[in-house]
């Protein structure tokens, strides 16, 4: 059976018009001639969606029941059973009902796609899996429901509805897209125009790497090389000196002149040798990246043999169009001696990519050696002693053997023999010994085997021209060998570092500290006795190695890189910023700078991060403040206004002498103004207490209080409103250690709540128990109940359920409430009420047994 495709409406945010464009669609469809039907639709009440229903087919919805609610779902079997051509799937990110065959609703669309039926359906950019955090960075509004992103991405079709920020707003205010109780709501919080700007824009970029992805692909299975330019992408290459900084700088100039409004893609890519001798410094490397991130690009590494070639290979695979390299460091003489560099290079096989050669202070200068790249040989001091040794004893016993044996036809074998006395040198003891022996090898042919004897002329020509190819090649096979210990201590040395990194960033994940984990393993590393890391000369952190065990041993990467095991001077490290790392211990060998270096590049970053850290950490304070004064400005404004309006018209209006009011009526305005005064108080009181605890100076008498003494008193505080409440709390329990008076406010806050929210089938419920050394007090409703969302932001002050209510209060009662029971030493939690709606629970430590007395 051929599978079906999917058409998927993306949108930024709700209300863009998904479920519009997706029914619109299902209509163009059925004029051509197609079987559709609306497998499953959400209108919103809203009338514009509900009139596009007209003309197609409906499926009914499937009835599932969970905790007494009946709840309506997509009848999958129906219209599998039903097999249209195409099938509109409202929501695709739904979470279905318990005891529906799916968990999700996407995982019904594949059964249809596996059906063979055509489906249409709709998303927005906050329910995509990997974007979920983000999305609730920008709104503070967490998702519940979410898509993976494979199963967007497996989509044939994603069309991306969009509409202005500012036109959607217009739209939820002409009542468009959510009622008027809660237009004032949206509007002040998830459809604010910054939050709809940036899911705008976040959902573009989105569809845009999709865009690119399918673009790829598409030219890959077409085997197209040439750029598209369909948009600017500019590619810097990085050497690994100094001068990146000035070449990433110059290519975002003209990454953002190229790319339009929006500007063009910066890449930067560094390409490393497979033998690993080319050495970059790390610490250049890390700041470039760090500049290239800034600036809103990305940072690539790549490997090959050939350093154009490679550059070229991946400006293609990005599909750029223009790629940007320095001038070469090397001077004149050298570029005669050598030909030409990589830049020519780069010109000829770039083809139709637009090539920069950018200039800066460092053209035309060798880049100046680090202490990780000194050009010495590739064997220890010990091995070129020996080399020189042996060659001081051996060549003249050669020598002295040799010229045992002259005659006339030996001079080849003599040759070849001294040949392979300099090819053993270079093996034993490297490129200076081998030197050394090849010259000296070289006077004792021409001394004692060469016509004249015991002189140091040469009287044939071509003896002349046998000595110079016999220094040639010994020279020659020097650098040979050199090169190959080189190369051979390097890849040694190459998984030592790459297993230390390794362990630093395993570290890192499992959660140790990021500087404590630096600075450990720096020390193991390195085989120190201590390192130390200080910052304006106060010390951050010291690692310090444990006392050694007898026979024990410490792992070193470049342990065994220098003869001297321990010396009194330490090593000092400066950072980028007014900070150093200090180790005791042995030299710092050389060849241990490279990969030092590479932790001194990391140790900055995260003592960055550790300063940002910590300049957050003083503004949360002020943040939290700031958010509290807001939110008290919002709230207060409407909830201080109502009362103080009422209690003024009320006063107005008696005093007013135009009109002759009878006694009942003094009396009803005398009411209001008293109620409207009270309301006012009751506010300010509460005011008053949230700032107490804000500032911790709240009073707290604690007492041993039985909860049927106090729960009695709070629901005669309620008055009426608390007729109906059921109380089931036992005579015999243990007394509580409290405050009696804010134990009550607590009560009359919980219970009044619960009053408001509970149907009038099922009134309020108040209960007690104990367990252990607790009391607790659960105050149960079965109304709506509060959404998991919310939970967590329901006991922070200025909460109202739904945002919807402006007659009740500012949203201080849970606030206070949890600060009240916390003051007393107690919690209070949220729990699921069976059958809907929240329990809350006040848990207090139990009053302390009194001891009975003995007769």
């Amino acid at each position: 059976m051929v599978k079906g495709s999917l058409r998927v409406m993306l949108g930024a945010a709700p209300g863009v018009g998904k479920t519009f464009s997706m029914l619109d669609e299902g209509h163009r469809l059925a004029a051509g001639g197609r079987d559709v039907i609306v497998a499953v639709v959400e209108t919103h009440d809203r009338p514009a969606t509900a009139a596009m229903l007209e003309g197609l087919e409906v499926v009914p919805r499937a009835s599932v029941g969970y905790r007494g609610v009946t709840l309506e779902e997509m009848d999958l079997d129906s219209v599998i059973a039903r097999h249209p051509q195409t099938a509109l799937v409202d929501e695709l990110a739904h979470t279905n009902a318990p005891g529906s065959r799916n968990d999700k609703r996407w995982r019904d669309v594949a059964e249809l796609l596996d059906a063979g039926i055509d489906v249409v359906s709709t998303v927005n950019i906050q329910h995509i899996e990997s974007l979920n955090d983000v999305v609730r960075q920008i709104t503070g509004v967490p998702q519940r429901e979410t898509i993976p992103d494979s199963v967007l991405r497996s989509a044939d079709q994603i069309a991306l509805v969009d509409l202005a920020p500012q036109a959607l707003r217009d739209r939820l205010a002409d009542g468009f897209v959510y009622p008027a109780t809660r237009i004032d709501a949206a509007l002040s919080n998830y459809f604010r125009l910054g939050n709809l700007t940036a899911l705008r824009e976040l959902a573009l970029l989105w569809l845009a790497d999709e865009v690119d992805v399918a673009l790829l692909a598409y030219r890959t299975e077409h085997g197209i090389d040439s750029k598209w330019e369909a948009r600017e992408r500019v590619v810097v290459a990085l050497p690994g000196g100094p001068e990146g900084e000035t070449l990433v700088r110059r290519g975002a100039r003209i990454a953002a002149r190229s790319g339009g409004a929006s500007g063009g893609a910066l890449l930067a890519v560094h390409v490393t040798s497979q033998d690993g001798m080319t050495e970059p410094h790390p610490g250049a490397l890390a700041a470039q990246r760090t500049l290239v991130e800034s600036l809103g690009g990305s940072y690539h590494q790549v490997v090959g043999d050939s350093t154009p070639e490679a550059l070229v290979d991946f400006a293609r695979s990005m599909n750029a169009t223009q790629l940007v390299i320095g001038v070469s460091r090397r001077s004149r003489l050298t570029a005669f001696v050598t030909g030409q560099g990589n830049g020519a290079t780069v010109i000829r096989r770039s083809g139709d990519i637009d090539v920069h050669i950018v200039s800066h202070d460092a053209a035309g200068r060798a880049l100046p050696p680090r202490p990780g790249r000194l050009r010495r040989g590739g064997l220890g001091r010990g091995r070129r002693a020996l080399g020189f040794a042996l060659t001081a004893a051996a060549l003249p016993a050669l020598t002295w053997l040799l010229a045992s044996f002259r005659s006339d036809e030996s001079m080849t074998s003599d040759v070849l023999l001294f040949q392979l006395f300099v090819v053993v040198i270079a093996l034993v003891g490297g490129i200076w010994p081998a030197l050394v022996a090849a010259l000296a090898a070289g006077f004792s042919l021409d001394y004692f085997f060469v016509d004249p004897l015991y002189t140091v002329t040469i009287g044939e020509p071509l003896h002349l021209v046998a000595l110079i190819v016999f220094l040639v090649v010994a020279i020659l096979v020097s650098f040979v060998v050199d090169g190959a210990a080189r190369r051979s201590r390097a890849a040694r040395r190459s998984p030592a570092e790459a297993e230390t990194l390794a362990t630093v960033a395993g570290s890192i994940i499992r959660g140790e500290s990021a500087i404590e984990a630096l600075v450990g393993r720096m020390r193991e590393a390195f085989g120190m006795r201590s390192v130390t890391l200080t910052s304006r000369g106060e010390v951050l952190f010291e690692s310090v190695a444990p006392a050694p065990t007898p026979g024990g041993t410490s792992p070193a990467v470049g342990a065994a890189s220098s003869p001297r095991a321990d010396i009194a001077e330490p090593t000092v490290i400066e950072l980028g910023g007014p900070g150093s790392i200090v180790l005791r211990g042995r030299a710092l060998a050389a060849a241990d700078r490279r990969i030092a270096d590479a932790f001194t590049a990391q140790l900055e970053a995260a003592l960055e991060q550790r300063d940002l850290r910590a300049a957050a950490e003083s503004l949360r304070p002020l943040e939290e403040a700031d958010r509290l004064r807001t939110a008290l400005l919002a709230a207060v404004g409407h909830d201080l206004r109502t009362p103080l309006s009422s209690a003024t018209a009320a006063v107005s209006s008696l005093r007013s002498t135009d009109v002759q009011w009878t006694d009942d009526d003094r009396g009803e305005l005398l009411a209001t103004a008293e109620e409207s005064l009270h309301r006012l108080a009751a506010l300010v009181d509460n005011l008053l207490d949230v700032s107490r605890l804000e500032a911790g100076v709240l009073a707290v008498a604690l007492s041993d209080v039985g909860l049927d003494e106090v729960v009695p008193l709070a629901l005669d505080e309620l008055g009426q409103r608390a007729a109906d409440v059921v109380i089931d709390v036992p005579s015999e329990l243990p007394a509580a250690r409290c405050d009696p008076v804010l134990l009550q406010r607590v009560i009359v806050n919980l219970v009044a709540n619960a009053v408001r929210y509970s149907p009038a089938s099922d009134p309020a419920h108040v209960s007690a128990s104990s367990f252990a050394d607790r009391v607790e007090l659960r105050v149960t409703d079965h109304g709506p109940g509060i959404p998991r969302d919310v939970l967590a932001t329901a006991f922070q002050p200025f909460q109202r359920l739904g945002d919807t209510d402006n007659t009740t209060g500012v949203g201080l009662g849970l606030a206070l409430s949890k600060g009240f029971v916390e003051a007393m030493g107690g919690r209070l939690d949220a729990e699921d009420t069976p059958g809907g709606g929240p329990t809350l629970v006040v848990s207090l430590p139990a009053a302390p047994a009194t001891p009975e007395v003995g007769p």
